[in-house]
């Protein structure tokens, strides 16, 4: 399989499976919001030492000439607008109570530790500081967060909880495990559903680890994990690309079709799902979803040529 990283709108996430007998199976998402009765919502900002410069603090002094002409450069903090905008849309769109809990995550000895922040609205979350943590960690362990959230939301009839993180975790293996036993918890219906969210900031993302959370094969129907890169979303949706209703219906009538303009999904009957699910013939360049007068053309690869597509006026 596939997951595409060039996806247009209004889709979510596109992934493609090379099948036998001269067939592409697709699989892709309508962007929406979801409302889950109940719902809470989290955000853990990864404070271990790597994660300084992101802050905006450490990093080289200003150089003689710098310093003598008083053009002393400011370090950024790039955390602080990536947390402000996740935690208010949490707080403001999804979440039951309209806060969202904020902590930081692998702080303090071996990274082991968390740092409650608390329950922001959406208009503190506005004006928060998202600052360095107390205690750069000494590592990265990611498990504490996560069964912070899992543990403290037990009841909770759904959640959705976002780590922002230059995606350097040193507890890769225990979280594997950690997450597979919770997948099977949730599929036997042992406790209710939840999704993982890995966001990447900064230059030096390590996204191969992150793509193993993404793609852990649990042995279930259960998908815990996704990921994201801070500098490629388009919008605050994405966190929603894997959550998605298959029962829900974005328009009454639609259909797809293959770049010769054949028809190898028609929705005509039952509307257009919020979950796309169809064959195209294999060496297909892209597919259309032809869906309340507009087109939209979608590839089928990150290196395919596909037309602009024609929307509706």
């Amino acid at each position: 399989m596939t997951q595409l990283k060039k996806v247009v709108e209004p889709f979510g996430e596109v992934n493609v499976h090379p099948t036998a007998g001269g067939k592409t199976r697709v699989t892709a998402t309508i962007l929406m919001e979801p409302h889950k009765e109940g719902a809470q919502t989290g955000v853990a900002l990864d404070g271990s030492g790597s994660m300084a410069a992101l802050y905006g603090v450490g990093g080289e002094e200003p150089g003689f000439l710098a310093s003598l002409f008083g053009a002393k450069k400011e370090r950024l903090n790039e955390v602080t607008p990536v947390a402000q905008k996740v935690c208010a849309y949490l707080a403001r769109k999804i979440d039951a109570d309209g806060g969202t809990t904020c902590i930081y995550w692998a702080v303090g000895p071996h990274g082991s530790r968390i740092e409650v922040v608390g329950d922001l609205t959406a208009d503190q979350a506005e004006k928060h500081v998202f600052g360095p943590p107390r205690e750069f960690g000494t590592g990265t362990q990611l498990l504490p967060a996560v069964k912070y959230f899992v543990e403290r939301f037990t009841d909770a009839p759904w959640g959705i909880y976002v780590f922002i993180t230059d995606g350097e975790l040193h507890d890769l293996e225990p979280v594997k495990e950690y997450s597979t036993q919770l997948a099977r918890d949730v599929q036997a219906k042992k406790r209710n559903p939840l999704k993982f969210v890995l966001i990447g900031v900064g230059h030096q993302i390590n996204e191969q680890q992150m793509e193993e959370l993404d793609d852990l094969d649990t042995g279930t129907e259960v998908d815990l994990w996704d990921h994201k890169i801070a500098a490629e979303m388009r919008l605050l949706q994405e966190i929603f690309a894997e959550v998605v209703d298959k029962n829900a219906r974005v328009s009454d009538h639609g259909r797809v079709l293959d770049p010769s303009g054949r028809v190898v999904k028609d929705y005509s009957d039952t509307g257009v799902p919020a979950f796309l699910d169809f064959d195209i013939p294999a060496g297909a360049d892209y597919f259309t979803l032809d869906v309340n007068g507009s087109k939209i053309h979608q590839g089928l690869s990150d290196h395919a040529h596909v037309p602009p597509s024609e929307l509706a006026r």
